[in-house]
C-alpha cells in the first residue's frame, strides 16, 4: 500500500531529478561547462540511490516504538555501569538510569532486567542465564 508519504518522496526525488537535468543540460552549457550525458545519467542514479536509502532509513526511525515513560522500560534487559549496593546506575538501551537492585548487591559490568519503577528509579535484578541441556 502506498502511503503519503511515500508519494510525497517520490515526487520530490522527481523533482529533483528534474532540477539536476535542467541544471547539466541547460544551466551549464550557457556558462560554457559542458557535460557528457553519461555524467547526468550517473548523478541521476546516485540522487536515486540516495533517495531511497535514505526513504527506507527514516522509514524503519519511524516505526520504532518510543520509549514513552518508565513504565514501559519493565522487562528491557540492560548491564549495570557501577555496583547497586542497592541503588547505582544501569545502561539500558543506551542511555543511563539510576537505578536500585532488588534484593542483594549487584556487581557493575552485570547483564540486568528491568522489573518494576521506585518513584524516578529502575528496580532491576540479575538476569539469569539460559538453563544448559
Amino acid at each position: 500500500m502506498m502511503t503519503g508519504r511515500l508519494i510525497v518522496a517520490i515526487f520530490t526525488t522527481l523533482i529533483e531529478e528534474a532540477a539536476l537535468a535542467a541544471i547539466v543540460l541547460w544551466g551549464l552549457p550557457r556558462v560554457g561547462i559542458n557535460l557528457h550525458v553519461g555524467v547526468l545519467i550517473a548523478l541521476m542514479a546516485a540522487l536515486a540511490a540516495y533517495a531511497i536509502t535514505t526513504y527506507r532509513l527514516g522509514s524503519r526511525a519511524l516505526k520504532r516504538k518510543p520509549v514513552v515513560g518508565l513504565p514501559d522500560m519493565v522487562g528491557a534487559r540492560g548491564k549495570t555501569v557501577s555496583d547497586l549496593a542497592p541503588e547505582g546506575t544501569v545502561m539500558i538501551k543506551g542511555e543511563l538510569w539510576d537505578s536500585k537492585a532488588e534484593g542483594r548487591r549487584i556487581n557493575a559490568g552485570v547483564k540486568v532486567i528491568v522489573v518494576g519503577q521506585e518513584g524516578l528509579k529502575l528496580v532491576v535484578r540479575r538476569e539469569k542465564p539460559p538453563k544448559r541441556t
